[in-house]
């Protein structure tokens, strides 16, 4: 007695991930090109400008003071609710759920697993980055600020550069960086910039970061869509590794190889059994017929020669009437067939 196996739904997604090994023709995976690497040094540079400005106390750290006494919240309280539901949008959280739904969706019609890895791959670069700027610099926020005027460097803070800011860069700006059409790359990459740059004001406007922590986050973000491509290869070779771990946990726990792509069934070759050349056969049908059967390819048929009328039609007025053989009259005992004599009279009736 054969049993057959259950899938489960986890073989009814990688069933689908196998439908198409390899990356899609229309998918075009971003190369570190000349002009990427340009903005990607004008932009360290812009970091570096922002964290040396504020480390030696210059006009940008005033400029933060007089913006943090200013007190948007207080000024414009009108949109404060509204503020603290759009902030939500550079937490890490709520968008990594939401953006890793909707690459799911696309990994799923794209029959690859490569636009999740990306965005792991983004965020853990984020996470180590930002992560390692906050600590080593350990500056202290608008609310928790010690003397006036003081960059509040070193002071055990943890919000230099601004993660929000960077995670709105990052999270909104991978829909740009995976999208399929050049059309569909502008139009993201402006809604990004623009969802970005509001986080940003957002938490000025709160008063939980410095005017600088939001520029530095904003450099933060795009140093890390900016060096995605250079992470590429290594995305490449976790898809195929994960790929393979699941081939592998799918031997051993099922006991069977995981089974091959289904191939396109070819029709096997008609082979022709050569015959002798009948008298008044052209040398030229012995050769195609041969050639064929030496190809592999089934050779036609010949077709019954065409005859045409040695002249135009004629019209219907013009063409000889033909009579139709036989009669389609029912027969008669009484009735005899026409252009043959009667042997005997009919009685006529009447007197």
């Amino acid at each position: 007695m054969r049993t057959e196996r259950i899938l489960t739904r986890l073989d009814r997604v990688f069933a689908r991930l196998d439908r198409e090994s390899e990356r899609p023709a229309h998918i075009d995976v971003p190369r570190m090109s000349r002009h990427r690497v340009a903005l990607f040094a004008g932009t360290l540079s812009f970091y570096l400008a922002i964290v040396w400005l504020v480390v030696i106390t210059s006009w940008l750290v005033r400029l933060d003071w007089q913006v943090m006494f200013f007190r948007p919240y207080q000024q414009w309280s009108g949109i404060h609710w509204f503020v603290d539901y759009y902030v939500v949008l550079g937490q890490r959280g709520p968008t990594a759920v939401m953006v890793a739904a909707w690459l799911g969706w696309r990994s799923w019609r794209q029959h690859t697993i490569r636009p999740l890895l990306t965005l792991g791959a983004s965020l853990l670069l984020l996470n180590l980055t930002v992560g390692a700027a906050k600590i080593g610099m350990g500056r202290l926020g608008p609310h928790y600020a010690t003397t006036i005027g003081s960059n509040e460097m070193g002071l055990g803070g943890d919000i230099f550069p601004s993660g929000h800011t960077a995670n709105a860069v990052v999270t909104w700006g991978i829909l740009a960086y995976l999208a399929s059409t050049p059309r569909a790359r502008r139009w993201l990459s402006a809604l990004s910039a623009v969802t970005s740059l509001g986080v940003g004001m957002a938490t000025v406007y709160l008063g939980t970061h410095w005017l600088s922590d939001v520029l530095l986050g904003w450099a933060a973000g795009l140093l890390v869509l900016l060096a995605l491509p250079w992470c590429e290869p290594l995305i490449a070779r976790a898809e195929t590794g994960i790929l393979d771990l699941r081939d592998r946990w799918r031997t051993r726990h099922t006991g069977t190889a995981p089974l091959p792509a289904p191939a396109t069934p070819v029709a096997a070759p008609i082979l022709l059994k050569q015959r002798p050349a009948a008298e008044g056969e052209a040398p030229a049908a012995r050769d195609t017929s041969t050639a064929a059967r030496e190809s592999g390819t089934p050779a036609r048929s010949p077709r019954a020669p065409i005859y045409l009328a040695p002249g135009p039609h004629g019209a219907r007025s013009e063409r000889t009437p033909v009579t139709p053989a036989g009669s389609r009259r029912p027969p008669h005992p009484d009735r005899l067939p026409r252009g043959t004599a009667a042997s005997t009279a009919r009685p006529l009736t009447g007197g």
